[in-house]
């Protein structure tokens, strides 16, 4: 294996200081240093490397982050396909901005506290125990909360994303091939990132649900594409105005229901406190019999009368919701009793009716 040093760096082919120039004049100036796919198993002293802004250590056998404390004007840290198991030794780069650690052993998204600076992260693919996911330190989340728009979690057994919400001005979120499964959890965390306009989700179980693609647009205004497809104003506004439509008729359905409820409500409560109820229909001729009481539903239902024997049998002439109308063509009134109550008792029914008898006029 190899380490990182000075002199590698010396004596790498691209090393080219002019004539009046050191070694050391030049590793103070340099700003770029590739030493991606060479084996290197260890990063050594390279604080020289004053004005490195870019390190290209990808696809190497690296498995820890040293000796970079010096490099303070680091913007770009590529450590992808490493052997690192464990974000550490970073908080000196304040000035990084983009850090690449796809494909290593991290188990624990961590050790970023201080990265005030930092707009992407990658740790797409990590190479965990089966069964393991990727997790997050809330405390590095909190650090990145405000300077964080990129963050790719690919790959990574991920089932539960809620805890990015605090990734305030995040922009882009490429979570591909993970365990995400609830459309609800996705409509929450879409509601707290307010500024992500895109999302990639493919190959997630969520993306079979039913409505996930139109739900997730309903409730994200920022959000302009959507698993590598874009969303469109036309599609945003349909699917808005169907909302509204099928808002409208829940809330005209839930007022009809209550105005049944109420209407039902009243009607037993009616019935409960008021068996005898007066009332007067104008006829010349014949007195008029009104019953209103549960008693006569035991009538009507079940011993009705034939309809042609009339003789001292009531005839039902009105019916409305559970009131019945029944009279009777051969009761005789006497001027006496003109307005008097009278119970009239059946036999057949369990209890007394007490009815008022209104001469017509």
């Amino acid at each position: 294996m190899v380490r990182l040093t000075l002199d590698l760096i010396a004596k790498n082919s691209n090393f080219k200081p002019r004539k009046e120039e050191t070694t050391l004049q030049y590793l103070k100036k340099i700003t770029h240093i590739n030493f991606s796919d060479r084996n290197i198993d260890a990063i050594d002293d390279l604080s020289l490397c004053k004005n490195l802004s870019v390190l290209y250590l990808y696809d190497n056998h690296i498995s820890q982050i040293t000796n970079l404390n010096f490099a303070t004007n680091l913007t770009h840290l590529y450590l992808q396909n490493n052997c690192i198991s464990c974000i550490e030794n970073l908080s000196s780069l304040k000035n990084l901005e983009k850090l690449y650690l796809g494909g290593n052993y991290i188990a624990v998204v961590e050790g970023l506290e201080g990265l005030e600076g930092l707009r992407e992260l990658h740790v797409e693919s990590q190479r965990l125990p089966l069964g393991e996911k990727l997790l997050f330190d809330p405390r590095s989340l909190q650090s990145l909360a405000k300077s964080l728009s990129i963050l790719n979690i690919s790959n990574n057994n991920i089932d539960d994303i809620k805890d990015l919400e605090m990734l305030e001005n995040l922009h882009q979120l490429i979570a591909v091939d993970n365990q995400l499964l609830h459309v609800k959890d996705l409509e929450f965390l879409l509601s707290k990132l307010m500024k992500l306009w895109k999302m990639d989700l493919k190959g997630n179980p969520v993306c079979l649900k039913p409505k996930y693609r139109d739900r997730l647009i309903l409730v994200s205004k920022s959000l302009d594409c959507l698993d590598g497809k874009e969303i469109k104003n036309m599609e945003r506004q349909f699917l808005i105005n169907w909302k509204a439509s099928k808002d409208a008729k829940k809330i005209s359905k839930k007022r009809n229901s209550k105005k049944e409820d109420d209407s039902i409500s009243y009607i037993s409560t009616f019935e409960a406190m008021h068996h005898i109820v007066p009332v007067y229909y104008p006829q010349v001729g014949k007195p008029k019999l009104v019953f209103l009481s549960d008693a006569q539903r035991h009538i009507a239902n079940e011993n009705a009368p034939p309809e042609s024997s009339q003789d001292n049998k009531p005839k039902i002439i009105e019916e409305t919701s559970h009131f019945f109308l029944y009279q009777m063509e051969n009761i005789v009134v006497t001027k006496s009793d003109e307005h008097e109550p009278h119970h009239l008792y059946n036999p057949k029914v369990k209890e007394n009716l007490i009815c008022f008898f209104i001469e017509s006029e």
